[in-house]
C-alpha cells in the first residue's frame, strides 16, 4: 500500500481539493510527530481559513481506515500515525517484490526535464569549481528519471568567444603542436596566460585576438580548424573526469551551436518592442522589475551570455517540449538568470515563468586539503582531487583490510563516492570546504560510512547463503522497536526522493541514507541475525536484504557506487 497516496486521497476528499496538490504537500515528520504530516497552511489561501481550523475540519471528515492508528492535530498540521504491522508488510512486501525499482514512480510520466549542468569552458582547466554543478546536476537527472520523467542531460560547453581569438594568437606566436598534443589543456592554459601577460605590454594583441574571432565567425578555415582542435583536446581531458564520475550526457551542445540561431532571436526581441539602444549597446530595460538592464548586443554588435541563453532556451523548448528546464550553476549567477528569464516572459513566453528553474549552489574550497597542491594557473584540477581521494582511500584499505579483493576498484568507488557525498550532504546553497579526515571517515555521516553499511549487509547475506527472499515473511518476528525503525526508514525513502525533486535538493536523499544506515546498525546490534533460526532468521535476513537494496538505490541517485566488499 502506498500510504502517502492513500492519505493524500483522504485529505483531498475531505478538503475537496485535487489529490495531486495534497500529495505534493505531504511531509515526513520527526518520528514522535507521526509517520506522515500535512501542513494545512498550504490550503489557507484557497479555503480562506486559518490552518488550525482547516486541520480540525479535515480531521472530523475523515473516516479513519484500519491502516491508520490515529490522527493528531498540532497547530496547523495534520499528523498521521500508521499501524506498524501495516507499514512492515507494505514496505517489505514492496521492496522484496520490486527490488531496486521500489523507489520508482510514475508521477512524472509524460513530462520532460532538461537539466543543464557541468558546462566547463573549452581550453580551460576542468577545476574543482566545476565539481558541484557536475555532481548535483547528475543527481537531479537520476532523481527525475526515477520519478518517471524523461530526462535530457545537457553539457552546455563554453566553446565560443574572444578567448579563442586570444588563444589562436597565442598558439600562432608561441605554441608548438607537439607540446599541445602532449600536455593538452595545461599547455593551452599556459599560452592563454602568456597572451594576457604579453597583451599588457602590447595592447595591439587584443585587436589581433578580436580579428581572429571575426575570422571564426566568418568561417575562416584555418581559424576554425584551430578552434576545433582546441575543442577536441579539451573534450578528451574532460571525458576522463566524466568517466571517473560515471557521468554521461544526452547532448554536449556548447555556445557555438547557437551562433546561427541568435540573429533571428535578436530580431524577435526587437519586433516585440522591448529592445532599446543604450550607449551604443542593445538592451532590455528591466528597471520596472528592480533589475539592471539585460544586455543583448555589445556596441560592436557581438552577442553576450543572455543572448545565447535565451536562444538555447527557445531551441530546447521547441526540440524537447520540456515541462522543466533546470540550470545548475553557482549562486553568483542568480541575477543573470533572473534577467534573461524575465526577458523571455516579456517576449510573451508564459512558460518561462514556471518552467525555467535556476538551481544555485554555494562555493567549494579546499579547506584543509593537506598535501593536495597540483595546480594549473591558480586552480586545482578536479581530476587531481579525485585521484587524491582514491590514493588516500587505497592507503586506508592497505592498513585496515590488506587482503581485500579488487582493492583498486574499491578504492576508486569509495574515494570518489566520498567526494560526491560530501558535496551533497548539506543543502546546495551552503559553501563547503574539503577536509579529508571528515570526508574519508568510515564512521561519521559520510559516503564511506554508507558504503560500508551496504558492504556489511552484503557480507551478512553472503555468510547466510541468502541471495534473495523466497519464503513468506512472518512480520511478528521483526516487530521490535529497532526492526520497526529500520522498516520505517526504508519506507520513507520514496517520499524523500519526491521531496528532493520538488526542492532540487539531493542532500535530502543523503540524509535519509544516513538514517537508514543508523537504523540498520541499531537493528543489527539488537537482533541476532546469523544466530537466529526458522521464521526469525528468514524475517531478519529479508530485512537485511531490503536495507541493502535501499542503500544501493539511494547511492545510485547520488551518482555513487555501492561496493559489496570493503
Amino acid at each position: 500500500m502506498d500510504f502517502k497516496q492513500k492519505i493524500a486521497e483522504l485529505i483531498a476528499q475531505a478538503a475537496e481539493q485535487p489529490v495531486e496538490t495534497i500529495f505534493s504537500g505531504i511531509e515526513i515528520p520527526k518520528a514522535a510527530m507521526g509517520d506522515y504530516a500535512y501542513p494545512c497552511f498550504k490550503l489557507s489561501k484557497a479555503l480562506r481559513k486559518a490552518p488550525p481550523l482547516i486541520a480540525s475540519e479535515i480531521s472530523s471528515k475523515i473516516e479513519k481506515p484500519d491502516f491508520i492508528e490515529k490522527i493528531e492535530i498540532v497547530g496547523g498540521y495534520l499528523n498521521f500515525f500508521v499501524n506498524k504491522s501495516a507499514i512492515g508488510s507494505a514496505v517489505l512486501d514492496k521492496i522484496l517484490s520490486e527490488g531496486e525499482d521500489y523507489i520508482r514512480s510514475e508521477e512524472g510520466r509524460g513530462k520532460t526535464a532538461v537539466v543543464d549542468y557541468s558546462s566547463p569552458n573549452i581550453a580551460k582547466p576542468f577545476h574543482i569549481g566545476h565539481l558541484r554543478s557536475t555532481v548535483i546536476g547528475n543527481s537531479i537527472c537520476r532523481i527525475y528519471d526515477t520519478l518517471g520523467w524523461k530526462t535530457v542531460g545537457i553539457n552546455h560547453l563554453g566553446d565560443w568567444g574572444t578567448q579563442f581569438g586570444k588563444l589562436i594568437s597565442a598558439y600562432t606566436r608561441w605554441g608548438k603542436k607537439e607540446d599541445v598534443e602532449e600536455k593538452g589543456i595545461s599547455e593551452l592554459n599556459r599560452l592563454y596566460v602568456l597572451f594576457h601577460s604579453e597583451a599588457e605590454k602590447n595592447p595591439e594583441l587584443n585587436d589581433e585576438a578580436r580579428e581572429n574571432l571575426v575570422k571564426m565567425q566568418n568561417g575562416d578555415e584555418e581559424a576554425l580548424s584551430l578552434w576545433k582542435w582546441f575543442v577536441d583536446i579539451s573534450m578528451r581531458e574532460f571525458q576522463r573526469v566524466y568517466d571517473m564520475l560515471d557521468i554521461t550526457f544526452d547532448a554536449c551542445t556548447g555556445e557555438s551551436f547557437y551562433n546561427d540561431k541568435m540573429p533571428a532571436v535578436v530580431e524577435e526581441i526587437k519586433s516585440k518592442g522591448i529592445l532599446k539602444e543604450s550607449d551604443g549597446a542593445m538592451i532590455v530595460d528591466l528597471s520596472d522589475y528592480k533589475m539592471p538592464p539585460c544586455l543583448i548586443l555589445r556596441r560592436d554588435g557581438g552577442t553576450l551570455y543572455p543572448t545565447r541563453d535565451i536562444t538555447a532556451a527557445l531551441y530546447r523548448k521547441k526540440t524537447y517540449d520540456f515541462s522543466k528546464c533546470i540550470y545548475v550553476t553557482a549562486i553568483d549567477q542568480n541575477l543573470h538568470f533572473a534577467q534573461w528569464f524575465k526577458v523571455l516572459e516579456l517576449m510573451g513566453y508564459d512558460w518561462a515563468k514556471d518552467e525555467l528553474v535556476h538551481v544555485p549552489f554555494g562555493l567549494v574550497s579546499l579547506g584543509n586539503a593537506g598535501k593536495l597542491s597540483t595546480r594549473t594557473g591558480n586552480v586545482v584540477l578536479m581530476e587531481d582531487v579525485l585521484k587524491e581521494a582514491i590514493s588516500k582511500t587505497k592507503a586506508i584499505i592497505e592498513e585496515k583490510n590488506p587482503d581485500l579483493e579488487n582493492k583498486d576498484q574499491v578504492a576508486s568507488e569509495v574515494g570518489i563516492g566520498a567526494v560526491i557525498f560530501d558535496n551533497m550532504y548539506n543543502g546546495r546553497i551552503k559553501n563547503i570546504a574539503f577536509d579529508w579526515n571528515k570526508i574519508l571517515n568510515f564512521e561519521g555521516e559520510t559516503g564511506p560510512y554508507v558504503q560500508y553499511t551496504h558492504a556489511r549487509a552484503c557480507s551478512l547475506l553472503k555468510k547466510a547463503g541468502f541471495e534473495k527472499p523466497t519464503e513468506k515473511v512472518d512480520y511478528s518476528e521483526i516487530s521490535d522497536p529497532s526492526s520497526q525503525a529500520l522498516i520505517k526508514a526504508l519506507g520513507d525513502l520514496p517520499c524523500k526522493i519526491s521531496e528532493a525533486a520538488e526542492k532540487y535538493e539531493p542532500y535530502i536523499i543523503s540524509r535519509q541514507l544516513i538514517e537508514i544506515c543508523r537504523s540498520f546498525n541499531r537493528f543489527y546490534r539488537d537482533n541476532s541475525v546469523l544466530g537466529s533460526e526458522g521464521a526469525a532468521r528468514n524475517a531478519r535476513l529479508s530485512l537485511v536484504w531490503a536495507a541493502k537494496t535501499a542503500i544501493k538505490s539511494g547511492l545510485y541517485l547520488l551518482g555513487i557506487k555501492a561496493p559489496e566488499q570493503m
